[in-house]
C-alpha cells in the first residue's frame, strides 16, 4: 500500500511542480507576445539541457544517461511535444485559468491508462477524488451552449496527450531516474523542434530573453519534480494533487491579467481542494517496488 510517508514525499515534489507550472504559464504567454510557439519550445529544450547539466554530472555524467528504454522515451516525448505545443498555443487563445482547467480532463484518461497498462488499482476513494476535481473544473470552465471554442478544443486535445505522456513517465520511472527521464525529454524534443523553430526564428529582444530563461528553468525542473513524485506514489494518487493548479492558475490570471474570478471559480476551487484532501487521506493503491532489480534506488535527496 502507498504509505503516508511516501504520499507526503510525493506531495512535497508536487508542490514544486505546481509552483513551476503556474510560473511557466505566465512566462510562456509573455514570451509568445514576440516569439512563435515552436521557437519558444526549442529554446526551452536547448537551454534546459544546460540547466540540467549539474544534475547530470551528479548522476555520473553522460554515460549515466544511457537507457534500456530508448523507444519508450522517444514515444513519450513525441506525444508530450505535441501536447505541449497545444498547451502553449491555447494560452494565446483563451484565459490562463481556463487552459489549465480544461487540462484537468487529463485525470480521466490517466486513471484509465494507468489501470489498463500499469496495473494500478482504482478504488472508490480515488474515483470520488477525481469526480470532485472534475466537477470543480466544470464549474470554472462552464462551456457555452454553442460548445467548445477553438482554444478549448486545443486545450482538451493537449490534455489527452499529457495523460498518455504521464502514463509513459510512470512506466519509465521503473527503470530510469528522474534525471535520465529529463535528459531524454530535452534531447528528443530539441531534435523534434529544430526545423520548425528555424523556419520561424527571430532573435528575441532583451526583455523576452528573461521570459525564455524562466520558461526553460520551469519547464526543465517541473518535470523533474513530477518524475520524483511518481517514484513515491501511483499516478492515480499524484495526478489529483495537480488539481490544485486550477485555482492557483485562476488566481494568477486574476492578479497578473485581471482575468475574471467569480463565485463559480471559487466554488470550483473548493471542490478541487476537497478532492485533493480526500485523495491524500485515502490513497491506498499499491506502489511499484522501489528496490526491484531494474528500478533505480531513491537518492538521498528524497
Amino acid at each position: 500500500m502507498t504509505d503516508l510517508r511516501s504520499t507526503r514525499k510525493a506531495a512535497a515534489w508536487m508542490a514544486g511542480w505546481l509552483s513551476l507550472m503556474v510560473i511557466i504559464a505566465i512566462a510562456g504567454r509573455e514570451a509568445m507576445r514576440e516569439l512563435g510557439v515552436f521557437q519558444l519550445m526549442e529554446m526551452r529544450s536547448v537551454i534546459g539541457l544546460v540547466l540540467l547539466a549539474p544534475l547530470i554530472r551528479a548522476e555520473g555524467g553522460p554515460r549515466a544517461m544511457r537507457t534500456l528504454r530508448l523507444r519508450g522515451h522517444v514515444a513519450r516525448n513525441v506525444v508530450h511535444y505535441g501536447a505541449q505545443f497545444g498547451w502553449f498555443f491555447a494560452l494565446t487563445l483563451i484565459p490562463l485559468g481556463q487552459v489549465v482547467a480544461i487540462e484537468f480532463t487529463m485525470p480521466i484518461w490517466t486513471a484509465l491508462l494507468a489501470a489498463a497498462f500499469l496495473a494500478e488499482r482504482m478504488n472508490a476513494w480515488k474515483v470520488l477524488a477525481v469526480v470532485l476535481g472534475l466537477l470543480g473544473v466544470g464549474l470554472i470552465v462552464r462551456p457555452s451552449a454553442d460548445g467548445l471554442n477553438l482554444g478549448q478544443v486545443v486545450a482538451l486535445t493537449a490534455a489527452l496527450g499529457f495523460a498518455v505522456s504521464l502514463t509513459l513517465v510512470k512506466s519509465l520511472t521503473r527503470n530510469d531516474s528522474a534525471v535520465v527521464i529529463g535528459f531524454w525529454m530535452l534531447i528528443v524534443q530539441s531534435i523534434l523542434g529544430l526545423l520548425p523553430a528555424l523556419m520561424q526564428w527571430r532573435w528575441p529582444s532583451t526583455g523576452v530573453w528573461g521570459w525564455v530563461l524562466v520558461v526553460a528553468f520551469c519547464g526543465t525542473f517541473s518535470h523533474y519534480c513530477m518524475a520524483r513524485a511518481l517514484r513515491h506514489a501511483d499516478a492515480t494518487v499524484v495526478v489529483p494533487m495537480d488539481f490544485l493548479r486550477v485555482p492557483l492558475s485562476a488566481v494568477a490570471g486574476w492578479l497578473v491579467y485581471s482575468e475574471r474570478m467569480d463565485i463559480w471559480t471559487v466554488g470550483g476551487a473548493l471542490l478541487i481542494l476537497a478532492g485533493n484532501l480526500l485523495n491524500l487521506r485515502r490513497g491506498t493503491a499499491p506502489a511499484a517496488p522501489a528496490t526491484s532489480p531494474t528500478a533505480p534506488l531513491p537518492s538521498k535527496a528524497d
